[in-house]
């Protein structure tokens, strides 16, 4: 049986991906900061509830704790991201962006996905096949940022591409050190959740496809990459 836990796990694209793990037979962890929300979509997916906010180290430190309680991780998903907005709900820009802007972002984003993964790296360790896969997004692409031809280009924010770029080297940095691990970033593509005020034209179904596809490839899988459901992206 393989045991995944999926940060931000209780709407959206995680959510989609637990139920869609579920079905391919997982034990899957829905992680989620809102106790009463989790709870409830772990039931409805028949999946297990463990309380994580990825920018707190004792929630963190505690979901560790219950899920090698109960036999170890084999799949990590980090999944949870957040797109810190300004004054009339606009992205920040190079002309609006703060630091703090930038600091809000990258501590759910980047230094959330390292507080877990460090946390989670023993339990992967003893799994026979570890895998790792990292929610990044498509605007992470320096080389489709700054090509004038590609739509990505006139994506006029800072804080989310940027945290998402640092989740891509993060990727890279990691799968290199743990070459044991399959660890991999992936782009849902614009995807209809509330991370974009539902603004975007992809289901959660579509979304989540990149995801599970990823979390279930085997000891001689791709790791290091950066993967849409079409697949390799360009950095």
């Amino acid at each position: 049986m393989t045991t995944t836990l999926i940060t931000g796990a209780n709407k959206g694209i995680g959510r989609e991906t637990a139920r869609r793990l579920v079905a391919a037979g997982h034990t899957v962890y829905v992680g989620a900061r809102d106790a009463e929300r989790g709870r409830r979509a772990a039931e409805e997916l028949g999946a297990r509830f463990v309380l994580l906010d990825v920018t707190d180290d004792a929630t963190v430190d505690a979901a560790v704790k219950a899920v090698e309680a109960d036999g170890g991780l084999d799949v990590l998903i980090n999944n949870a991201g957040i797109e810190t907005r300004g004054e009339g709900n606009a992205v920040p820009t190079a002309e609006t962006v703060t630091a703090d802007q930038m600091r809000n972002t990258f501590e759910t984003n980047v230094f959330g996905v390292v507080r877990v993964l460090h946390a989670f790296l023993p339990l992967l360790q003893r799994s026979a096949a570890p895998v790792v896969v990292n929610v990044s997004s498509g605007l992470a692409s320096l080389a489709n940022l700054s090509d004038p031809d590609h739509p990505a280009h006139f994506y006029p924010g800072i804080a989310y591409p940027t945290s998402k770029t640092a989740v891509n080297m993060l990727t890279v940095q990691y799968a290199k050190a743990f070459p044991a691990m399959r660890i991999n970033a992936v782009e849902p593509g614009f995807t209809k959740t509330d991370l974009n005020g539902n603004t975007g034209h992809q289901t959660v179904e579509q979304g989540a496809e990149i995801i599970v596809r990823m979390a279930q490839i085997g000891p001689d899988g791709p790791t290091g990459g950066f993967f849409d459901v079409n697949g390799p992206l360009p950095w």
